[in-house]
């Protein structure tokens, strides 16, 4: 059924507004998936608190021309497409790939994605996958930070026990 004027504005509002708001945008191509296979990839990505949705390539197009940047991703916007968006870089590469390792015939396939600005081309899933999450690498960044205080903290305990250790030596020859 084709969609109206009207609703074709509507969607065009909608993509609009939600690429808007994210850093991280995949294009992929769900051609082949049952309506059952579809289901499931939706729920791991909402799972991931990814928003996935299929969208006419023309309002897809249109969506980024608002938004501008997203020039290197035209040439994929043929065929089936479908797009997956949020601000954790690695998540939609980790759900795809795990995903079309499954029943799902090597689908969805990636087209392309864009991470702040750089656009990757669809043989960069395992790359991307292998991404680390924002709140991984402000982990690794803590647990740096404070290595050198438990190291410190370490060595004063090291030093106090030591030096009891010798006092109570001391006491011991002495008594």
């Amino acid at each position: 059924m084709a969609l109206t004027k009207e609703q074709k504005g509507v969607i065009l509002d909608e993509v609009t507004k939600e690429l808007e708001g994210v850093s991280t945008v995949y294009l992929t191509n769900c051609s082949g998936l049952t309506v059952e296979h579809m289901n499931t990839l939706r729920t791991k990505f909402r799972a991931s608190n990814i928003q996935y949705r299929v969208v006419k390539n023309t309002l897809l197009r249109l969506a980024m021309d608002r938004i501008g940047g997203f020039q290197e991703m035209y040439s994929t916007l043929e065929g089936p497409t479908a797009v997956a968006y949020c601000n954790d870089p690695a998540a939609p590469a980790r759900v795809i790939k795990e995903f079309s390792a499954g029943p799902g015939n090597g689908r969805p396939a990636l087209k392309a994605a864009y991470i702040d600005g750089a656009v990757y081309d669809g043989q960069s899933i395992d790359i991307l996958a292998s991404l680390r999450s924002k709140q991984e690498i402000i982990g690794d960044i803590a647990g740096l930070l404070l290595a050198p205080m438990t190291n410190v903290v370490g060595a004063l305990q090291a030093q106090g026990g030591n030096l009891v250790g010798a006092l109570q030596t001391m006491a011991e020859r002495e008594g």
